[in-house]
């Protein structure tokens, strides 16, 4: 399954740990970095969040944000202390008999420490209500990171069967090459003044083109493209795979450059490189 490393999710749970909303972003990165971003009450549960999502990403710079927002992480998940409250009570009787003009707002006594307090919530309904939101938000990343997968599939695929057209047209040429370097050979050979010894023309024939030959590297870049596209077919993160895949195939294209007496498998060879460079580009950011 192809997975693109670069997405975005979100998903929102409301509960008796409030509402929480978590954000995931990824970019391509060459291993699983991840930077969680939690509420303090939270933090005790990032070492088994970083577990959660190691067992469904493998690659990926991954920004993860869990946050509170709505009335319950403001106002629902409050309590007032009564036994406070009402000590608090007994001290305005008392000292309204000394202090006759004193006045005390209903909200000043709110703001005394202690009279609001926050409803406790056990640990195991917290880890639950953060786990499940972290669960669904990565079940959205992933889906949306195997549609992108998918397009990037289809791009490879395209630029595959481009490099199988290439081989074959150098297939083709070859035969034509070394015929046109025999040619070229003979030619020399004629405008020699000295006679030239028996045997010499076959000698150096063999020599050239043991040094052009490149049906070792054909044979190789077809090799590539059938492993590929194996590749591509598998249910498991593949871009390692294809990056290996990727210098094989340049390792190639550059021998075959290097090896080129002629135009046309000259061009053929910048094809290539530049086709395999744009696979290089794609790659870099599959999972």
């Amino acid at each position: 399954m192809i997975r693109s490393m670069t997405a975005y999710a979100s998903a929102e749970t409301t509960g008796p740990a409030g509402t929480l909303g978590c954000e995931l972003r990824t970019v391509n990165h060459r291993y699983l970095e991840l930077s969680p971003r939690l509420p303090d009450d939270l933090r005790a549960f990032e070492s088994q969040l970083r577990e959660r999502v190691a067992a469904k990403l493998s690659r990926g710079k991954l920004d993860l944000t869990v946050r509170r927002t709505g009335s319950d992480a403001r106002g629902e998940s409050l309590q007032i202390n009564h036994a406070l409250l009402a000590r608090l009570s007994e001290l305005n009787r008392d000292m309204s008999a000394l202090f006759p003009g004193l006045q005390v707002q209903f909200t000043e006594v709110l703001r005394f420490p202690g009279v609001m307090q926050q409803a406790e919530v056990d640990a195991a309904t917290q880890q639950a209500a953060l786990f499940d939101v972290l669960d669904r938000a990565l079940d959205a990343l992933t889906a949306t990171r195997e549609r992108e997968g998918a397009k990037l599939g289809e791009i490879l695929g395209e630029k595959l069967d481009a490099i199988e057209r290439v081989v074959a047209d150098v297939r083709t040429w070859m035969p034509q090459i070394r015929a046109g370097l025999r040619t070229r050979l003979e030619t020399r050979l004629a405008d020699l003044k000295q006679p030239v010894e028996p045997g010499r023309l076959e000698q150096e024939l063999v020599l050239q083109i043991t040094r052009i030959d490149v049906d070792e590297e054909l044979d190789r870049l077809s090799t590539h493209i059938a492993e590929t596209r194996r590749v591509l077919g598998l249910r498991e993160p593949i871009g390692r795979r294809l990056d290996f895949l990727m210098q094989e195939f340049n390792r190639e294209a550059n021998t075959l450059g290097s090896k080129s007496v002629d135009a046309r498998s000259t061009n053929a060879a910048v094809e290539l490189k530049v086709l395999i460079e744009q696979m290089r580009e794609q790659v870099q950011n599959i999972e």
